[in-house]
């Protein structure tokens, strides 16, 4: 039995973030950190950033920094809560488990990362982003429906299964899909298929599959980091905000 979030308790600290700054928040009895990195001058829209296996990183924070001073406000959320950051892998496992077994949880506290970042001042519309993992993510959230003012979705060399009983609404926002043609971990299976969900609900979506590329391959100073892949991806990245923001 999945434990309910909802109505949630959201107290976001400090009120007012300071540029490309940690960001403690409370959901429900939980406190978590996120990183909250406000646009340079006047933002065009707001980007929601989900994390990889291993928790809210430097990786994220350096994503976050790069689309404020893109002209996004960023807040990269916290999934796991606060001192969270597991390193093995068996510990990663099991936190990615927890949230794919509570569906429940995994959506209310992405929709709590977005209430938390409203909190912040962030601007109107949003597109929600994620790597790996967090790709997954973004996908579950575009299923549900449940989030407002959202306008785009985008999941990088992420996730694409979709469970049993859910499916894409025919309001589904935009959707990019950023995938390595040499990924080893997610299989192209996946991407047809979700390409034909895609079709039949009639959401508007756009796959990129670059050659070569392996499972994160955008990830910075990783043996798995391709450059022309992460470069050409992030462009595509650039294209969705400027037709959704």
């Amino acid at each position: 039995m999945t434990r309910p979030l909802l109505p949630l308790l959201l107290a976001a600290l400090p009120l007012v973030a300071q540029a490309g700054q940690p960001l403690d928040y409370g959901v429900g009895e939980e406190t978590f950190t996120g990183y909250f990195a406000p646009a340079d001058d006047e933002a065009r829209g707001t980007v929601l950033i989900i994390h990889d296996w291993d928790g809210l990183t430097d990786y994220e924070r350096r994503r976050a920094d790069m689309l404020a001073a893109q002209g996004y406000d960023a807040f990269a959320l916290d999934l796991y809560g606060k001192g969270n950051r597991p390193v093995e892998t068996a510990a990663r496992k099991a936190e990615t488990a927890r949230l794919y077994e509570d569906r429940e949880r995994m959506r209310a506290l992405t929709l709590a990362g977005l209430t938390v970042a409203r909190a912040q001042g962030a601007a109107l519309p949003t597109v929600v982003m994620g790597y790996c993992f967090g790709g997954a993510v973004v996908l579950e959230l575009a299923r549900s429906g449940e989030a407002r003012d959202v306008h785009g979705y985008a999941t990088f060399h992420g996730g694409l299964a979709t469970p049993a009983g859910q499916g894409y609404g025919p309001d589904t926002p935009p959707i990019l899909v950023a995938h390595g043609g040499a990924d080893e971990a997610i299989p192209l299976e996946d991407v047809v298929a979700l390409s034909r969900q895609l079709e039949a609900a009639g959401v508007p979506y756009e796959i990129e599959i670059y050659s070569g590329a392996p499972h994160a391959f955008t990830v910075f100073d990783t043996e798995r980091y391709q450059a022309r892949a992460d470069e050409k991806s992030w462009a595509a990245f650039q294209a969705l905000l400027d037709e959704t923001l």
